[in-house]
């Protein structure tokens, strides 16, 4: 018996759900009269008239071996949204238990537990965006339920130490430790999805919108143990990811190069771009980035971000996220696009001096 008999919210691990046509058949042949589709196909021209697999099964076996895992330990939704407000939904009570987050960090962590009333406590990084493990201690309680850590972390770009979140995962075995590993793929470090078999209060999500150039179709992975993948599954909905985006995961599948071949491109734009934004007078500091985002303290940030705007280059002002005071985040584009950031940007530091 796993931990999660016990951590799961009790009404739902006896919940019946939802039986689709695609659950009590599941073969690609036959004569199909079951799910009231129309059978003259779709007015897009496309072969999109029928249901898609609800489990997404040859999905799942392509990741297995991709990631090291079992297929039976991978949940697929619509972005990695839907996993967060999932393991939300699936393992804390409203109104009477907790998650805790780090921040400066993802905010859909904060607006998921928000929706569904449960208490949200909050442990600020270091001023280096390390976990503060007296604080976290601290923090804890016995309504706890759920530790989110993103890293590489959003917005401050950088890996967080993983002796540190293994000494967390070793202390609270019975609280579930979710890893966002959106950006893992901008890295060389071990994905903790390796460790899935040794924590089983593990959750690892990853998305295939950055590293995959996917972020159009809405496709996001969790890691877990199969217990719980089996809860998400009973509660999501039964199709919840669209026929169309299957078919194209399972071809971006088969060109993991090309994928590699997008990192090594940004890694090296990112490193382009530190070095055009060094010289500036305006910036006052380049945090490491470990991403594909750098989060840079600028004078007069505010200011920055509202002239940029205005000549219609898009940053993101994280001016008023706790411990990024007068920071502007910035995602790493195309050459020519970091190129105009940087124009734009000069032009600011002549007018401001």
């Amino acid at each position: 018996m796993s931990i999660y008999q016990k951590l799961v919210r009790k009404h739902l691990l006896d919940l019946k759900p939802y039986s689709s046509a695609r659950d009590e058949y599941s073969g690609k042949e036959g004569v199909f009269l079951d799910a009231n589709e129309n059978p003259f196909g779709s007015v897009s021209g496309k072969n999109l008239n029928r249901y898609p697999d609800p489990y997404q099964w040859e999905i799942k076996s392509k990741l297995a071996e991709l990631k090291g895992c079992k297929a039976e330990n991978i949940f697929l939704g619509n972005g990695s949204d839907e996993a967060i407000d999932l393991l939300i939904k699936s393992l804390c009570e409203p109104k009477e238990e907790q998650i805790l987050i780090l921040p400066p960090t993802y905010g859909m962590y904060q607006v998921c537990a928000d929706i569904q009333q449960v208490e949200v406590l909050k442990s600020n990084l270091t001023a280096d965006f390390q976990l503060d493990l007296e604080d976290i201690d601290a923090k804890v309680g016995e309504k706890t339920k759920m530790i989110w850590i993103c890293s590489p972390n959003n917005p401050t770009g950088n890996l967080i130490d993983s002796d540190s979140i293994k000494t967390l995962l070793e202390k609270y075995k019975e609280i579930v430790f979710v890893i966002d590993e959106a950006y893992i793929d901008f890295t060389k470090q071990a994905s903790f999805i390796g460790l899935l078999d040794r924590y089983e209060n593990l959750v690892v999500i990853q998305t295939f919108s950055k590293a995959w150039g996917l972020a159009g179709l809405r496709v996001g992975m969790a890691f877990a143990h199969v217990d719980l993948i089996k809860i998400l599954n009973k509660i999501k909905y039964p199709y919840n990811l669209n026929l169309q985006s299957q078919r194209l995961i399972l071809e971006a599948l088969d060109n993991v190069a090309q994928k590699e071949t997008y990192v090594d491109l940004i890694l090296q734009e990112r490193e382009n771009l530190k070095a055009g934004l060094l010289p500036l007078p305006i910036v006052e500091h380049i945090y490491p980035s470990d991403s594909n985002q750098l989060l840079v303290r600028f004078k007069a940030a505010k200011s920055i971000f509202q002239t940029l705007l205005e000549n219609k280059v898009i940053v993101r002002d994280r001016t008023n996220v706790v411990l990024c005071d007068d920071c502007l985040r910035i995602s790493i584009g195309t050459e020519s696009e970091n190129q105009r950031l940087l124009e734009a940007l000069k032009e600011i530091a002549e007018r401001m001096k």
